[in-house]
């Protein structure tokens, strides 16, 4: 194992994160709010202990997958530490726990919150708050390849250890031209939305954060009612937004590209558009109150079934109110997710119709087993690595949901609040149903529960594998025979 690139990556990842971290001092210094020092105080400290741990560059940058994912998890973990330090030391969340649950729930996306009044925190402790969800929308060390120049032929690795779906390539020849072309897309969409929003006479500092929110699909609200409160053509810019940015970015870049056939010829895309447009229709029509207008029962369906699918988490109305049907097609959609390639979390589209497929095809193989079918994707051969790949995806998927439903059973909560914050977890959306729904949040678990959901968060973002690989003693065992070795070799 190449320990050396691994030490080099989490010691970068220290000095972008001791670098973002000015940027809460800005908003502090806007508004005059003195818990900026305390962001101060953690970006020197992790700017300066990443100088340490980079060291100077390795001689040998090469890395494999088992590399690229160890890397990405310790990365994820260590960021989210340092991140939510600035929350205990100032007090503002004085529990380590709770500051932990709180900063991966923002890096991963996820919007699952501990806080009982989000409004008493400062502008700055905000802001944070919401820009990790940015950030860690598209990826961390995706940032990191973007930014930074990384020289070595293997950063693919990086890339598929961190992004969404069950297989990514690159957009361009190089890693860092791909990595770079994501960010401006998503650079791109994020500053449409926002004048977008400040178009609507949202103030400035909420049309940041909401913007920051929608486009990793986090869903950390600054208000007490989440988007309720703004007004109906702002709830629609943010739901169209949400429903964007659950779309594979290959198809934005298609798009750029002016091969509207190729970006419209993704079986995935047009999944995930026919479930949407369904589900809102069902829940429409399910909700449906002659009290209010057609375009307000249409808007909340749109905008929850938007929420939910992208895993976004937002909410203009507490869902967990409304009809059984409604309330289950929310939980599918949790488990669904959006699709591959984008900032949302959950199964993926394209891992469903994969599924589907591999069902149909098994099926067929029973009337005529003699006969040889390829499962075809966007009209192209899927190679059988990628279907097991699925298969063991969801094999793991259905474990990990088990074992933290179990965990969770010990305190006695009903068993939709137990699945469903597992769910909402896991699948990074944020909101569940009963007593972790939109209008309640996770404050009531023990700190055990909590490190289990936060694992969940953490597992759920990076595709599973990377958090399961630290927990595998093999990958351990490698890596202190090596340096055994190397001992001996000094003696």
């Amino acid at each position: 194992m190449n320990k050396s690139i691994i030490r080099y990556i989490l010691g970068w990842v220290l000095v972008l994160e001791g670098i973002l971290l000015l940027l809460p001092c800005l908003v502090a210094l806007i508004y005059r709010e003195q818990c900026g020092w305390y962001f101060v105080l953690v970006a020197v400290c992790s700017f300066f202990a990443g100088l340490l741990v980079k060291g100077k560059k390795p001689e040998r940058t090469m890395f494999y997958m088992k590399e690229g994912c160890i890397a990405t998890a310790l990365s994820w973990i260590e960021i989210s530490v340092v991140g939510c330090l600035p929350f205990c030391i100032s007090g503002e969340i004085p529990s380590f726990v709770d500051a932990l649950f709180e900063m991966v729930s923002g890096f991963t996306t996820t919007g699952a919150s501990i806080l009982t009044d989000v409004e008493a925190l400062s502008y700055c402790m905000l802001f944070w708050r919401s820009f990790s969800h940015w950030l860690g929308g598209m990826g961390v060390l995706v940032f990191l390849l973007a930014v930074i120049r990384m020289t070595g032929g293997s950063h693919m690795n990086l890339m598929r250890a961190e992004s969404t779906g069950p297989s990514v390539g690159k957009l361009v020849p190089k890693v860092r031209h791909s990595a770079r072309t994501l960010y401006y897309i998503y650079t791109g969409m994020t500053i449409i939305m926002i004048i977008l929003l400040l178009a609507g006479r949202m103030p400035v500092f909420d049309a940041l954060t909401t913007a920051f929110g929608t486009a990793g699909t986090g869903g950390f609200g600054i208000k007490a009612d989440s988007m309720a409160s703004y007004s109906p053509y702002l709830q629609w810019v943010v739901a169209i937004f949400m429903i964007l940015f659950g779309v594979n970015f290959n198809a934005f870049y298609f798009i750029l590209l002016r091969k509207w056939r190729q970006a419209f010829r993704m079986e995935e895309v047009r999944g995930y558009f026919l479930i949407v447009g369904a589900s809102i229709a069902i829940i429409t029509a399910n909700i449906y109150n002659t009290a209010a207008t057609f375009e307000h029962n249409l808007r909340d369906a749109a905008f929850q079934v938007a929420s939910i699918i992208s895993t976004t988490g937002f909410a203009t109305v507490d869902f967990n109110l409304w009809p059984q049907t409604s309330r289950l097609i929310l939980v599918l959609l949790m488990l669904c997710g959006a699709c591959a390639g984008s900032t949302a979390g959950g199964l993926k589209v394209s891992r469903v119709i994969l599924l589907l497929k591999s069902m149909v095809k098994e099926l067929g193989s029973y009337l005529h087993p003699k006969s040889v079918k390829k499962i075809k994707m966007d009209g192209k051969p899927v190679e059988h690595e990628v279907l097991r790949g699925v298969n063991v995806f969801l094999v793991s998927y259905v474990l990990i949901f088990a074992v933290s439903v179990f965990c969770l059973s010990f305190e006695n909560y009903d068993m939709v609040t137990n699945f469903t914050a597992v769910a909402a977890t896991f699948n990074n959306i944020g909101p569940g149903l009963n007593l972790v729904g939109p209008a309640a949040n996770f404050a009531l678990f023990t700190d055990f529960n909590k490190l289990v959901l936060t694992f969940d968060m953490l597992a759920g973002r990076l595709e599973l594998f990377p958090m399961l690989l630290l927990l595998y003693p093999p990958t351990w065992k490698g890596f202190f025979k090596q340096g055994k070795k190397r001992r001996r070799k000094l003696d």
